[in-house]
């Protein structure tokens, strides 16, 4: 991004041509292909461009010249794109997102510091193996973790549930734990229509209805607490489930995993009991990711439950569907 003065605002301006020119003395440590895709800002990022993008990592990243590969994106959809990469993308090679908080217009830019130490990242051995990464503020995070956290801090793509895994000292990664169960969904297409609805206090069912009744294919719904919702809300959840639309139940808490905890009208029981599905510990933007991508493998509900709840869920159900 970089000032126009004629509006007064940042939009996209710097070409990769210039972006590279300020990362300097990269030339030491890579060799650089620059791939234009596209320049847009980060809320004109969609799920069918981000397939795109993944369907253009994967050609690139399976070439034998190449060590690794890193895409520069806008901050407000960074953490989705990435994680969709890493759902889609089963190389062990490294593949690292990065971006800029500052625009190019203003003192302390931190674009080319955060890309060079994305390179650096992308040539270590060290990152192999390690899925999609967020490279940004000298931060080593888990494409599956990160979440943007702060509308202006350099430091605002954190892992708030479990810390970073490395970082870049010295143009040096150093990784201190690792992620044990990742999850990879073999899938071309993608289902965009899933909507997701946050809860609050009070709220019923018309925002549930309204997307059964416009056709949605899956809902994400951010409950309350350990996966709780409000009572009224009980009738366009049955209403989804009995439409053969996943629901998928994750917490606006932005740390803990939802759990059937409770019992009374509404709880993490009765939802489980009515079909609804457990997101773990995912924020809802990702959540409605990894959802999109269940529904463009498959509309079978055990098995998008599988793709949710595999490793993460123990215990056994019975579940009764619809009704």
């Amino acid at each position: 991004m970089k000032v126009d003065p004629r509006i007064d605002a940042a939009i996209p301006a710097l070409s990769s041509e210039e972006i590279m020119a300020m990362v300097t003395n990269i030339e030491k440590y890579s060799d650089i292909e620059i791939i234009n895709f596209a320049r847009i800002p980060g809320p004109h990022m969609t799920p069918e461009r981000m397939m795109e993008l993944s369907s253009l990592v994967k050609q690139t990243i399976n070439r034998k010249d190449i060590t690794g590969v890193v895409v520069t994106h806008g901050t407000d959809t960074l953490e989705e794109t990435a994680y969709l990469l890493d759902l889609t993308i089963n190389s062990e090679k490294p593949i690292i997102v990065v971006g800029a908080m500052r625009n190019g217009s203003e003192l302390g830019y931190d674009g080319p510091s955060n890309l060079s130490a994305a390179i650096c990242t992308a040539i270590s051995k060290e990152a192999m193996n390690k899925g999609v990464l967020v490279v940004m503020n000298n931060e080593v995070n888990a494409a599956s973790e990160v979440t943007k956290t702060n509308t202006l801090s350099l430091n605002t793509f954190k892992s708030p549930e479990f810390g970073p895994l490395g970082i870049v000292d010295n143009d040096e990664v150093i990784f201190y734990r690792e992620i044990i169960n990742r999850c990879h969904i073999n899938t071309e297409k993608i289902e965009a229509k899933v909507a997701l609805i946050k809860c609050a206090a009070g709220m019923d069912s018309d925002l549930i209805n309204y997307c059964v009744d416009l056709g949605y294919k899956g809902i994400v719904i951010e409950a309350l607490g350990r996966g709780n919702v409000p009572p009224n809300m009980l009738d366009g959840i049955k209403k989804a489930i009995a439409n053969d639309m996943p629901v998928v139940i994750v917490s606006r808490c932005p740390t803990g995993r939802v759990l059937d905890t409770y019992g009374y009208l509404g709880a993490g029981k009765n939802l489980r009991k009515l079909g609804a599905i457990f997101g773990d510990n995912l924020p809802g933007q990702k959540a409605r990711i990894k959802l999109m991508l269940a529904l463009g493998k498959t509309r079978d509900i055990e098995t998008i439950r599988s793709i949710f709840e595999k490793n993460v869920y123990t215990k056994s159900y019975k579940v009764k569907l619809g009704g």
